[in-house]
This record gives structure tokens, C-alpha cells and sequence, in this order.
């Protein structure tokens, strides 16, 4: 177990925003994180990944904790086991290095294996839902282990049900994802070509990935839309029609656009980035001006995917 008091978090988040932590735990198996929780019971505790999904709006007064397990087994020939503190990209290679594949459309999306069952992490047309067999968590009260189906998990757009009804009261441990023998490998190689072409490298320029989600509207909405924008993009989904928060961003001319040190990534307007050490303030009057701006053109409210701490 590493224990670190009045850290910064600036290594632990990708926008790179340089917020303290009072206190910073990283644990290296269930008896550690069941010690932690013991010993910081009622204290305000946050677990986090990679830090790839969350803005520090300011210095976090309380418990960070961090998973620093990060193994993979095979229980059989398609189904592997990963533990939540190995990141998604690593374990996707090292599967398209064995020949395995189911997994290799999230290829390179940043962040860690337990925030893809948290987060249903998802890209070209692959969502984590899709190969989640199963989900282990860790009951943060009665410090018991539990196995969720993926049934139970409640899967839905960049949605679970951790983020709602057990959202602080378990804490995702291992994720039994399935695959199958295959050569993956052309197609993780042109996924993640696609994604540096249009998307800052984690590490290079602070980001958050995808900063808003796609809005879903009622049809006749929709339909009334495509009268005035014919080449709008639309897709049909049980959530409504879904609209593609790029292409209503772009509309409204934000593309390269800045706001201090923060700016829309000039070849992929879903993404804020920290261009020049821009304030947390900074990126959440950004995304605010975009938001509005875009209700104001389309009567559509776009939604931060990104947490605010």
C-alpha cells in the first residue's frame, strides 16, 4: 500500500490540472482496500482510474484512492478476468498480441478496466456492455465481495447502474470480459490511426477524451431538424434519435475556438482540451458557452460526459 498526504493530482488526471489531494492511497489487493475503507470509514472518499473522465474544480478534501492491481487471467478459452487498476488499452493489446479479439474497437480509449464497466466506455459502434460477462465489486459497507451480471449492471449510453443507485457504495474490482481466437489486429492498427489523426494523444495535450455525450431527441424533434438540415447526421436508437454532439457543436462554429488557456481540439470539436494551462474554471465556462450556444441554434441541451469534482 503507498500512502501519500498533500499530493498533487496533476499525474492522475489527464487534463492535466494541478489540484491537492489531502490524502492519496494506493492499494494492491482486496485486504488493502478492505483496510482502507476500514481505517476512512465515514471520511469523503473518491476512487479513480486513469483520471480520464473528471475535472478537479478544486483541491479534493478527503481520500483518493487508486487501484494499483492490474493483472488479467483467463478463466477459459472466452472469457478473461481483469483486474480494475489495469488500464483498457494494455489489456486490449496484450489480447491482439495472443490473437484474441471482441475487444479491439476500444482500442485506445484512455482510462482504466473498472471505469469501462462504470462508465460503459464505448466507440465505433462497440460499447463495454457489448463484452461484459460479469462485473466484481466490493461492497464499500459490509466490505463483501459481490458478482454482478451483466443484467444487474443496468448498462446503458455512457451509462450503469454505479453511477446511480451504488454510486459510493461499491467499488468495481475486476471486470470478466468475453472474447473469442481471431486475428484483431488490422483493425485495432486502423482504430487507432483513425483516433490519433483526430484526437489529442493522452499525455501530449491535457484532455478528457470526449468532453460532452450525444444527445438523444424525440423523433417528430428530429424530423423537424432534418426539414432545415438535410445532411444532418441521425441515428435511430431505442433512447430516441441520436444526434451527434460533434456535428451540433461544429455548426455553431466552435471548432478551434478558445476560452483562456482551454479550447475545442480543432479536428474533433466533441473534445476540450487544456491548451495553455488553462484553469478548471476556464474549461467549465467553455463547455457551458458551447452547451448554451448549442440549445440556443437546435432546442438540444448537450450534457458534460466529464465529472466535475
Amino acid at each position: 500500500m503507498r500512502v501519500v498526504s498533500d499530493i498533487s493530482l496533476l499525474p492522475y488526471n489527464t487534463f492535466g490540472i494541478d489540484a491537492k489531494a489531502k490524502l492519496f492511497i494506493e492499494y494492491y489487493s482486496l485486504d488493502e482496500l478492505r483496510q482502507v475503507l476500514k481505517e476512512h470509514k465515514g471520511e469523503r472518499i473518491l476512487h479513480i482510474g486513469q483520471g480520464s473522465n473528471l475535472l478537479f474544480t478544486q483541491d479534493f478534501d478527503g481520500v483518493i484512492l487508486h487501484s494499483g492491481m492490474a493483472r488479467a487471467r483467463f478463466l477459459d478459452d472466452e472469457t478473461v478476468e481483469a483486474q480494475n487498476g489495469l488500464r483498457l488499452d494494455d489489456l486490449i493489446a496484450q489480447l491482439t498480441d495472443m490473437q484474441y479479439c471482441g475487444m479491439e474497437k476500444l482500442s485506445l480509449i484512455p482510462g482504466e478496466v473498472g471505469a469501462s464497466a462504470v462508465q460503459n466506455v464505448g466507440a465505433y459502434g462497440c460499447e463495454a456492455k457489448d463484452v461484459i460477462v460479469r462485473v466484481n465489486v466490493l461492497d464499500t459497507e459490509t466490505l463483501d465481495q459481490r458478482m454482478m451480471t451483466n443484467e444487474e449492471c443496468r448498462f446503458g449510453y455512457r451509462d450503469s447502474i454505479f453511477k446511480h443507485e451504488l454510486k459510493g457504495k461499491c467499488i468495481v474490482t475486476s471486470v470478466v470480459y468475453h472474447v473469442s481466437k481471431g486475428d484483431a489486429t488490422k483493425t485495432r492498427e486502423e482504430i487507432i490511426e483513425t483516433r490519433n489523426g483526430k484526437l489529442p494523444k493522452v499525455g501530449e495535450v491535457g484532455s478528457a477524451g470526449s468532453f460532452f455525450m450525444n444527445p438523444f431527441v424525440p423523433e417528430q424533434q428530429a424530423n423537424e431538424l432534418l426539414q432545415l438540415y438535410p445532411d444532418m447526421p441521425h441515428f435511430q436508437s431505442p433512447q430516441g434519435v441520436k444526434i451527434p454532439a460533434a456535428w451540433l457543436i461544429e455548426q455553431c462554429g466552435w471548432k478551434g475556438k478558445t476560452h483562456g488557456g482551454a479550447q475545442v481540439w480543432p479536428k474533433q470539436p466533441l473534445v476540450l482540451v487544456n491548451a495553455n494551462h488553462a484553469s478548471a474554471t476556464e474549461i467549465m465556462e467553455l463547455a457551458k458557452q458551447i452547451s448554451d450556444s448549442v440549445y440556443d441554434r437546435f432546442n438540444i441541451r448537450i450534457n458534460p460526459e466529464v465529472n466535475y469534482i
